[in-house]
């Protein structure tokens, strides 16, 4: 259940956090903005995909975070194993993907910086669900 409930979680996160707060700069950063608005009706069309694609991928994290958790001391603190996570998997992950594709120019580390802290938010949600349910 904590599973299925920190996944959902994070794509509210997810929803949040790329359209309201970093919208605009992630569409700057990715050349959404200079899309005609027909170029953006058709890419929303082929979205559908992309979200199972997410969902499957958010449920592995979940699912592997609670393998960790399950198995590591009780002593560990919940939000240390999320960061550690993050720190040791997430982050070196998306470095690698950003700097080995195309960016726009002076861009790279704001990518980073905007990717790195949704990945963050997305563990600490997690390790906060299964605190919480647990």
């Amino acid at each position: 259940m904590a599973i299925l409930v920190a996944t959902v979680a994070q794509f509210i996160f997810g929803a949040i956090w790329y359209t309201p707060i970093f919208g605009k700069a992630w569409a700057k950063i990715n050349s959404y903005d200079e899309l005609s608005p027909e170029q953006q009706d058709q890419m929303k069309k082929g979205m559908a995909p992309l979200f199972v694609t997410q969902f499957v991928v958010t449920l592995i994290l979940t699912t592997v975070y609670s393998m960790f958790r399950d198995n590591l001391p009780g002593s560990w603190n919940p939000y240390g194993i999320a960061f550690f996570l993050w720190l040791g998997f997430i982050v070196p992950a998306q470095i690698g993907s950003t700097i080995w594709s195309r960016n726009k120019e002076g861009m790279v580390i704001k990518k980073i910086m905007i990717m790195a802290g949704a990945g963050l938010g997305n563990i600490l949600i997690i390790a906060a669900i299964f605190n919480w349910l647990s």
